[in-house]
């Protein structure tokens, strides 16, 4: 009977959303250390808080307005385009780059019997939104700064920001299990976000993409668009993409199935790999 029964223990204790609930109701781990982790690389600076700053404002400012002069485009709606778009796909980016190595750089807890692998993911996510927390400042200014907020627009944020969150949490999974099996996944992903932030409309507008056109589709297929587009559109009263809420909806849906049946499947094997 006991050895029958042995492998239902197996699969409930590698349970995806047994596992995330148990992280969720305990958020001492991977909340506090997550902060601790950036309190102390900025504590020797004599700037400290100003330099997690620094990104956003040369993204936001001096890209934005350097762009928004070449393209002959006024400074004040185009920096507060650039900032949502900037904000929303670093938290995205954040989380997937860092995932890929969440598993390895937690090696020694893991290794010492830390077997609950929702808690270094959301470490990962808890980090990336401590960093657009901090950057929201930036962003708020070039929003104050814009002639036309939609505040029912900023409302609607903060239903579309979860959403955000909720897709970067399955896919921090599933590559925090592809990368504790391939080291090289980080470099790769390095790599591909270099072209993923050129593919995605932060630093031009989407409509100079038609619909019918090469750029256009692949703009369209790919996800941090769509993402992007649900957070800014709103803000800035414009018409969100039709086929947006159908893209994440059938992201979302898949993406959950495929983090758990991966995470059911592979994370007995995360101890091995690392």
């Amino acid at each position: 009977m006991d050895v029958l029964q042995a492998p239902e223990r197996d699969v409930s204790m590698h349970s995806l959303f047994r596992d995330l609930a148990a992280s969720l109701r305990n958020p001492e781990f991977w909340a506090l250390s997550s902060w601790l982790d950036i309190v102390v690389r900025n504590r020797q600076s004599r700037l400290g808080i100003f330099w997690l700053m620094s990104p956003a404002i040369v993204y936001i400012w001096g890209m934005g307005g350097f762009f928004a002069s070449m393209m002959h485009m006024p400074l004040a709606g185009f920096v507060a385009y650039v900032a949502i778009g900037y904000l929303v796909f670093r938290v995205i980016s954040s989380a997937i780059t860092d995932s890929t190595g969440a598993f390895a750089t937690s090696a020694p807890f893991i290794l010492d019997g830390h077997v609950r692998l929702t808690d270094f993911v959301l470490r990962v996510i808890a980090t990336a939104m401590f960093h657009f927390i901090i950057s929201l400042p930036v962003a708020a200014l070039a929003l104050a700064i814009y002639p036309d907020v939609h505040w029912i627009g900023l409302l609607f944020s903060l239903f579309s920001i979860p959403v955000v969150i909720i897709n970067a949490m399955w896919i921090g999974v599933v590559f925090a299990l592809v990368g504790a099996r391939f080291p090289d996944l980080k470099h790769l992903v390095g790599n591909i976000f270099m072209f993923a932030f050129l593919l995605t409309p932060i630093i031009w507008h989407a409509d100079t993409m038609p619909l019918g056109s090469i750029r256009g589709t692949l703009m369209r297929f790919n996800p941090f668009y769509h993402m992007v587009e649900l957070v800014r559109a709103p803000i800035l009263g414009q018409a969100i993409d039709p086929s947006t809420p159908l893209y994440l909806a059938i992201m979302t849906v898949g993406g959950w199935i495929l983090a758990i049946l991966a995470y059911r499947r592979y994370a007995r094997f995360v101890p091995l790999w690392i």
